[in-house]
């Protein structure tokens, strides 16, 4: 790879991530080599796109060590921009397979944004059956204490877990 870029908070216990300073070293890689030839940014993006994988690479095997669900529950699911990355999305599958975790993703066509993957989950619940009411409080900070902190949720209206 043309640029070395930072793996944030690898090798930690806890399954904790951040992009900050990985997205800052990108941001001043860019400035230090501006103007920007195509090959320039063609460059910049692998080398991000490996440092966002090998970081969740880590993350993702901090994760399974420190949360162990009984054998015949053990999933991953994985939604958004970073399912429908190729490379993000194999070495996603890789650790479930490694770690023997059941890895659910919708098709990639339908990664390609937020807003279109909470429809498509609205309309999926709807079809088996399931709503709630429109009195629902929006959570943006559920504290893991209300949910059980040792004990991931996880939520899945692809299939059935």
């Amino acid at each position: 790879m043309r640029f070395s870029f930072p793996t944030p908070m690898a090798g930690r216990d806890m399954p904790d991530f951040s992009f900050s300073g990985l997205k800052t070293a990108v941001r001043l890689a860019a400035r230090a080599n501006a103007p920007l030839s195509e090959q320039d940014v063609s460059d910049l993006c692998a080398s991000f796109q490996r440092a966002v994988a090998i970081t969740l690479r880590d993350r993702l095997q901090a994760a399974f060590r420190r949360y162990t669900l009984t054998e015949d529950r053990r999933a991953f699911v994985v939604a958004g921009g970073v399912a429908a990355n190729s490379l993000l999305r194999s070495v996603l599958m890789e650790e479930c397979e490694k770690h023997r975790f059941a890895f659910h993703a919708p098709p990639p066509a339908l990664c390609t944004d937020n807003a279109a993957m909470v429809a498509w989950a609205g309309v999926s619940r709807l079809a088996a059956g399931q709503s709630d009411k429109l009195d629902v409080a929006a959570r943006p900070r559920w504290p893991l204490a209300e949910i059980g902190a040792n004990r991931p949720v996880i939520y899945s209206w692809l299939s059935p877990l």
